[in-house]
């Protein structure tokens, strides 16, 4: 028996917590991980957002492919399902807070790290990770004394005003009746970029590079933007034609000119495999800009694209992602179809020793999807 991450977001929670509880599913791109599941594994269950283990599933099924809506009433897309047998489901009152010293201080991801400090998140990126036997069971036992199993008293963890903020979401309806959970942004005064913070601007570039870098031990040509070659060639070396001049590619001349400007680019034969942003600036994210105006230009483009930023920056990255206007795209919400990656994520793909023997598939492992956010 294996334990296996669970992530929900508090709108898939709220979902679940409603449906008959017997099923779990995960996105298309988690199939892969879903295949190590086995019957008889548990699902230990965490909610971000307001970072708190709620329950533990264990699995009664075979995974399998299923598109019929569950927890939505149109638009559901997580087909790769187990059918699962809860063994706790606490509401949010009572549910365990990561930062509680009996977890931080015990689980393996954790205990090494200062509270409130973002360098431990990086294990909970995605869904079906595999925890430790220790680390399962560990949470597994709080959960079920929250239960009162055996007449334990459960201990109330009162929600703070902030995961109250964190929880107030809007829901809008899209032009085909579609209904998606939104956030709204504050409005909060950004610094400007000033001549001391080169280094942050030099970072970029050097994660540009080690994108670029990635994709060339792949096997794959790649696309830096001309204004920016300069810079990232200061990092990486390109092998003879790896590093193309133009774009192979079949579109309309305004879609061209938005597709050269994406920071870097993969591509195979004459298809995009992968387009990246590289996000440092603290004010607007222009490349989500530019990655919504892609799939506005053309819905029916099927490429993955990704937001690189620090992993301190990931929030305000899946905030300006989740903004109302980004809902409304022909292509279905821009959180659906642009995830993030941490520079630390970059970093760890780019140590894999075996690289050249993988495919671009290997990037879904690191990716994190707007609505699993922390």
């Amino acid at each position: 028996m294996a334990y296996y991450l669970d992530l929900f977001s508090p709108e898939t929670y709220k979902a679940f917590t409603e449906s008959p509880r017997d099923i779990s599913g995960f996105r298309p791109h988690q199939l892969n991980a879903a295949r190590r599941v086995k019957v008889g594994d548990k699902l230990v269950c965490y909610v971000t957002r307001i970072s708190r283990w709620v329950g533990v599933l264990e699995v009664t099924s075979s995974l399998f492919e299923d598109s019929t809506p569950i927890f939505y009433s149109q638009h559901d897309p997580f087909i790769i399902r187990f059918k699962v047998q809860p063994i706790v489901w606490l509401p949010y009152e009572y549910a365990i807070p990561i930062h509680h010293d009996l977890v931080w201080n015990s689980l393996s991801f954790t205990k090494n790290h200062k509270k409130h400090t973002s360098g431990w998140t990086g294990f909970l990126r995605s869904s079906l990770r595999q925890l430790t036997k220790n680390d399962g069971a560990l949470i597994e036992d709080i959960l079920l004394k929250q239960a009162q199993v055996n007449g334990n008293k459960p201990i109330l963890h009162p929600l703070s005003e902030e995961d109250n903020q964190k929880l107030r979401l809007m829901k809008i309806r899209t032009h085909d009746n579609i209904e998606v959970t939104v956030t709204v942004p504050q409005d909060v005064e950004q610094p400007d970029l000033t001549v001391a913070d080169d280094t942050i601007l030099r970072e970029s570039k050097q994660m540009q590079a080690l994108i670029a870098q990635i994709g060339q031990r792949m096997g794959l040509k790649i696309w830096i933007p001309k204004s920016d070659r300069t810079r990232v060639l200061d990092y990486w070396k390109p092998e003879a034609d790896v590093l193309i001049d133009s774009l192979p590619l079949n579109y309309d001349e305004t879609t061209i000119r938005t597709i050269e400007q994406i920071d870097v680019i993969w591509l195979k034969r004459r298809s995009i495999v992968r387009a990246f942003e590289v996000e440092h600036t603290t004010s607007i994210f222009s490349g989500i800009l530019r990655m919504a105006d892609l799939m506005a230009l053309q819905p029916n483009i099927n490429i993955h694209a990704h937001i690189v930023a620090p992993i301190d920056r990931k929030g305000k990255v899946f905030e300006e992602i989740k903004r109302p206007v980004f809902t409304l795209l022909d292509k279905g919400p821009l959180s659906e179809s642009c995830t993030f990656i941490s520079y630390d994520a970059v970093r760890e793909i780019a140590g894999q020793k075996l690289l050249e023997h993988m495919t671009d598939s290997v990037i879904d492992e690191y990716s994190e999807e707007a609505s699993d956010e922390l």
